[in-house]
């Protein structure tokens, strides 16, 4: 689109949103469920686009994609009429013949921009937020997707109107174009130099962000891991979507005395899942585009590789790979690995992965596997993240009590369930005071007792 015609979408979307339609409930509510309905009439359509962009089950579409909308949407529905309300707060005694309250409106007009590793969900569930709140929306899919993208844009355009709610596709350019509208909320998700370049757009206009980026999340290995249970639920985390996840664990700190037995159990498990050929696998998801493959191996040129590396360019894949050796110099710390690669690093004494962790910019979720409740508390406590699993991986993400979001470099704002309606909502604070009494104390001119009076009131 030229920027003449964003402008002009824009500004129709901020006539619609003028017309106060969008606040409404019920208005909401039955967008909501017709989201949800386009949603499964397209199941098969985005099944088949899934696997041509990225050659994802079936499974892992729905569980990770398809279903995880639909579970937002129900949350939204249920709790749509309760987040809406206004809510009564206390009123203090020198403000007599007050109310107070915090009333939810919605921020306006709000541009969403996905990347391409979950392109539906990380497009469509923050969209549930902007919809239950009561906002205009314009999204930005990748266009890595294309076939995706696709069956989204056949969502949108046969559902809803473009001044309610539209997809914009395009290059850069476009992208650029975009984020110079005043938007009233910018929510990304992608790459920490990218979202660097929205926040500065948005700060042009005072637009305020959620930024959902990314990082090199740890997963510490403790001594009394149970480590049958700690390599599958590894394996899982890490090659879900052939590693191209934001939460997924980006590399192990395991304890010198369990290393070999891990890692033996990591292999293990990848030939359980994935069979002798994970390339023919209908269960292990291909990487996004010939770029990605060319950039992961050369991040594991020169590394000692335990299993896999083996990848096809014509294909988009890479085997589950696990590398060995690894120095904390080395190119692939260097930067989140985004794919089915696993380094392996050790450490002997309790505080050496706290240390490691706090000596790098903080992670978008810190893993641990240990049965030691005092070693749990520790890391809590001794180390900073934008969340944290015990004994788990990647599974907090389906939790919607859980606000799911970064901190510093992993980014800012949370969403899921409440929190994703809270994120594109301003919460306005009103005070309403009745007009038959007034009290003068307050009206100059000052004196000695009026501050009396005064600093009684405020003790």
């Amino acid at each position: 689109m030229t920027i003449e015609e964003i402008k002009q979408l824009f500004n129709n979307q901020k006539r619609y949103f003028s017309s106060y339609a969008t606040q409404d409930r019920k208005f909401r509510k039955e967008n909501l469920k017709k989201l949800r309905t386009a949603i499964l009439q397209h199941k098969e359509d985005l099944n088949k686009a899934f696997f041509m962009d990225l050659h994802k089950s079936e499974f892992e579409t729905w569980s990770s994609e398809t279903g995880f909308i639909l579970k937002e949407i129900r949350e939204h529905l249920k709790y749509l009429n309760r987040w809406t309300r206004k809510k009564r707060v206390p009123t203090p005694l020198f403000l007599f013949r007050s109310r107070s309250f915090i009333q939810p409106k919605p921020y306006g007009c709000v541009l969403i921009m996905a990347p391409w590793n979950y392109p539906l969900q990380l497009l469509f569930t923050p969209l549930v937020g902007a919809m239950a709140a009561g906002n205009c929306v314009v999204l930005r899919p990748s266009s890595k997707v294309p076939h995706i993208t696709a069956v989204m844009e056949k969502i949108i355009s046969e559902n809803f109107s473009p001044e309610y709610i539209t997809i914009v596709k395009g290059d850069r350019e476009t992208a650029g174009n975009l984020l110079r509208q005043n938007f009233d909320y910018i929510f990304f998700t992608g790459s920490v130099p990218v979202g660097k370049k929205v926040a500065e757009a948005a700060a042009k206009h005072l637009t305020p962000v959620a930024l959902e980026l990314g990082g090199k999340n740890p997963c510490i290995v403790a001594e009394d891991a149970n480590i049958e249970m700690t390599a599958r639920r590894i394996v899982f985390g890490k090659f879900l979507n052939a590693g191209q996840t934001c939460i997924a664990p980006d590399y192990l700190l395991v304890h010198s005395s369990v290393k070999e037995e891990l890692v033996e159990a990591l292999k293990k498990q990848i030939n359980r899942f994935y069979g002798e050929n994970p390339s023919k696998s209908k269960d292990f998801t291909h990487i996004v585009d010939e770029a990605n493959v060319l950039r992961l191996r050369e991040l594991i040129k020169g590394l000692k590789i335990v299993t896999g590396g083996n990848n096809n360019l014509e294909e988009r894949y890479f085997s589950p790979t696990i590398v060995d050796n690894i120095r904390p110099d080395d190119p692939i710390m260097q930067e989140e690995i985004f794919g089915p690669v696993l380094p392996v690093l050790t450490y002997t004494k309790a505080e050496e992965p706290i240390h490691f962790i706090n000596d790098r910019a903080i992670p978008l979720v810190v893993y641990l596997f240990t049965s030691n409740k005092k070693w749990q508390k520790q890391v809590l406590k001794e180390t900073c993240s934008g969340s944290a699993v015990i004994n788990d991986t990647v599974m907090q993400y389906m939790n919607p009590a859980l606000p799911f979001g970064g901190k510093g470099e992993s980014g800012m704002g949370k969403y899921h369930g409440k929190a994703n309606f809270e994120t594109f909502t301003h919460y306005r604070s009103v005070m309403k005071k009745l007009n038959k009494i007034d009290y003068p104390i307050r009206y100059p001119h000052y004196s000695a007792w009026k501050l009396n009076i005064i600093k009684i009131f405020l003790r």
